[in-house]
């Protein structure tokens, strides 16, 4: 199984990054986290089929992690797929996709589409399984507007994946993201500490009791990209694969 960052820059594509999107595939499984705005040019840029996806899990609904559903959603009903897709996500996904669909190209949410979509709503702590994909959800701390707001801890194919999402420290990191074999986490600063975002110095204080085997920065803001050659840690980089 792998997962392969299309996109890891924040809300302002800094570095020049594409809005967050990841992309996990393996013998039996292949499925997005996140759909930014600019998700579509850059799942095409890396030559990925959309056609095989059949679950996008959302974390929250900005758009740098939510914008490029509708666009998605468009490609797909002009490419003619026939494979059904879920997209999965917080309370009120259905009614935010709706609105973001009437917003990006009016009507679009009224129009039937060629395949089946199922838009399931996630609740915190509560496990949900997509064919060979377990999620489990965890709240997180990302501000009062655009959630709420989500963790995922992912089980697949023997193996376990975390994402943080955007969201400041808060204890319920350690359950989703504990003995991991991947943590993909936010580092938005290094030891800068605002709300609603997480920075390495603090993630750091709480890596013992994580225990993750595998930890990938993404989600920095030009602060960090000035500081990946004296790190530790991995960074991701648009395009990059991480084989688990």
């Amino acid at each position: 199984m792998q997962l392969q960052f299309v996109g890891c820059g924040d809300a302002f594509g800094s570095g020049g990054r594409y809005n967050t999107c990841f992309h996990v595939t393996g013998a039996a499984v292949n499925f997005l986290i996140d759909c930014g705005a600019s998700s579509l040019p850059a799942l095409k840029r890396l030559g990925i089929a959309r056609e095989p996806i059949d679950l996008i899990l959302i974390t929250h609904f900005h758009g740098d992690h939510f914008a490029g559903l509708p666009f998605l959603l468009l490609d797909a009903q002009f490419t003619r797929r026939a494979r059904p897709l879920v997209i999965a996500g917080p309370e009120g996904i259905e009614a935010k996709l709706k609105a973001a669909m009437e917003v990006m190209f009016e009507h679009s949410s009224r129009t039937q589409q060629r395949f089946d979509l199922s838009v399931i709503e996630l609740k915190s702590e509560e496990t949900r399984t997509f064919g060979g994909v377990a999620v489990t959800p965890y709240p997180v701390v990302h501000g009062e507007s655009g959630g709420p707001f989500l963790a995922y801890r992912i089980e697949a194919e023997g193996r376990t994946i975390c994402y943080s999402a955007d969201t400041e420290w808060t204890g319920t990191l350690v359950p989703a993201a504990r003995n991991a074999d991947l943590f993909v986490a936010e580092a938005y600063y290094y030891d800068r500490i605002v709300k609603n975002h997480l920075s390495l110095k603090t993630l750091e204080a709480h890596l013992g009791e994580i225990n993750a085997r595998k930890l990938v920065l993404t989600h920095m803001s030009d602060d960090m990209l000035g500081r990946l050659d004296k790190l530790p840690y991995s960074a991701a980089m648009d395009g990059m694969i991480v084989e688990l």
